[in-house]
């Protein structure tokens, strides 16, 4: 039997959905073993986030309330202390919170670090999970040899929990703190509001590279189509380390995974690195005047053409259906 503990994701407040892939893992684990799964609501506004948290069949909601903004040193020992409360699996989504949180907690506890899994499966109570390696050119899979282990959910690899009627008992636990924290002190965050999807969490995404020259291209030329078709948009590294448009957008292995329904990649000649991070699209589009580019090997579709006439044009015929 293993018992699993979620930590939760909160954003201005409320439940990030990118939480939900670690909560299928979590019931996937406890129905496999016969244990249950609970989930850590930590930060500011904790408890309002508890609220919509209690909504996916946990056993209990924790929260733990911490004022001002995320940083790993004021939350690992919160975590870190729910977790000796019997848990076998302590699990988050692998986004750059959890990556940045759950190898801190893994260290006091002594515990195993499995990060980025893409799938795990129970065989007679023990649990093994899948990760990619080398730029997700090799999955191996693993298990924990540690009484716990802290394991980070690759979201695009895993359905997002769906609501189980009713809702689970809400508990407030104490907040640990040490040294650590003491050190750091938390000054402001910069965030960009956008009205368009979430990067990693949108059902389609179109990703600009280097070949649109400029930050203006993005705009003048990308963005249309990105919009016409209500679409989350991503770069590559190359677009980013070229100023053209802001980190939070890069997609790849150094990026955001993404897996949407619909992946259109313009001017992208397709790289390991990118791959690492788009490949699992349902439905790979290129656009690219290479045709040897090798994008051509993942994309389902592959247009050779000059993007600076073809975007703009499939703008217009995307908005003529729409219309």
């Amino acid at each position: 039997m293993t018992d699993v503990l979620v930590v939760a994701e909160l954003m201005d407040g409320g439940l990030r959905r990118n939480t939900l892939a670690a909560v299928t893992l979590a019931k996937q684990i406890a129905e496999g073993t016969g244990g249950a799964f609970d989930i850590l609501s930590i930060g500011e506004g904790s408890k309002a986030a508890a609220d919509e948290a209690a909504k996916f069949g946990a056993r209990k909601v924790l929260t733990a309330e911490i004022a001002g903004g995320y940083y790993a040193e004021a939350y690992s020992p919160t975590v870190a202390e729910v977790a000796k409360g019997g848990y076998g699996v302590v699990t988050a989504t692998a986004s750059t919170y959890g990556k940045d949180l759950l190898p801190r907690v893994a260290a006091r506890l002594g515990a195993a670090n499995i990060s980025d899994i893409r799938g795990a499966s129970v065989d007679g109570g023990n649990v093994s999970y899948v990760r990619p390696m080398y730029a997700g050119n090799v999955f191996g899979t693993v298990t924990a040899n540690t009484d716990l282990a802290v394991v980070s959910v690759r979201q695009s690899e895993f359905d997002a929990a769906t609501e189980a009627g009713g809702g689970s008992a809400i508990e407030e636990v104490s907040v640990t703190s040490d040294g650590a924290a003491s050190k750091v002190e938390f000054v402001s965050l910069e965030s960009q509001k956008s009205e368009r999807p979430d990067l990693a969490e949108a059902s389609t995404v179109v990703s600009g590279g280097r070949a649109l020259k400029s930050g203006e291209n993005f705009k003048t030329v990308l963005e249309p189509l990105v919009d016409a078709m209500g679409a989350a948009m991503g770069a590559s590294r190359a677009a980013v380390d070229a100023g053209y448009v802001p980190g939070d957008l890069q997609v790849g292995q150094t990026g955001k995974v993404v897996a949407p329904a619909l992946y259109v990649a313009v001017g992208i000649s397709g790289a390991i690195q990118h791959l690492a991070g788009m490949k699992g699209s349902k439905t790979i589009v290129a656009i690219n005047k290479d045709k040897e580019a090798p994008i051509a090997q993942v994309a389902d579709y592959f247009l050779v053409a000059d993007l600076f006439q073809a975007v703009p044009e499939m703008a217009e015929k995307v908005k003529a259906v729409k219309g």
